[in-house]
């Protein structure tokens, strides 16, 4: 009887140190997951807005140049004063521009954020349920086992 006991714990101890390494691998997996998708995602936005601000400054270094050779080809105040309306306007499209693109760029890092956050607290939540049920079943398990061979001896 003591002999089947013992066997009955090992098998239900392996069984429990298995299920606890599939756990801990998936958990380091979607940890790693998580990581590259974050790093990937951040790497992307500094790109975007990198990409942005030098477009911003080249709109703004053509239109400069421009206004410039408006400025000493035209002497009448009339086209200048439509150079000058004319640069504002395209600096006013510049910066909303801008602030479009900066906008849209929080949103999409808040998003990925979210949704990283919620990934590991699914991913914690479900290991600590098996990690339970587990302990639960090799519980169970022993308290029978026991039981058993209490009741017969």
């Amino acid at each position: 009887m003591v002999v089947v006991v013992v066997d009955v714990v090992v098998e239900v101890v392996v069984v429990v140190e298995v299920l606890v390494l599939v756990v801990v691998v998936v958990v380091v997996v979607v940890v790693v997951v998580v990581v590259v998708v974050v790093v990937v995602v951040v790497v992307v936005v500094v790109v975007v807005v990198v990409v942005v601000v030098v477009v911003v400054i080249v709109v703004i270094v053509i239109v400069v140049e421009v206004v410039v050779v408006v400025a000493v080809v035209v002497v009448e105040v009339k086209v200048m004063v439509e150079v000058v309306v004319k640069v504002v306007v395209v600096v006013v499209v510049v910066v909303v521009v801008v602030v479009v693109v900066v906008v849209v760029v929080v949103v999409v890092v808040v998003v990925v954020v979210v949704v990283v956050v919620v990934v590991v607290v699914v991913v914690v939540v479900v290991v600590v349920v098996v990690i339970v049920v587990v302990v639960v079943i090799v519980v169970v398990v022993v308290v029978v086992v026991c039981s058993c061979c209490c009741c017969r001896s």
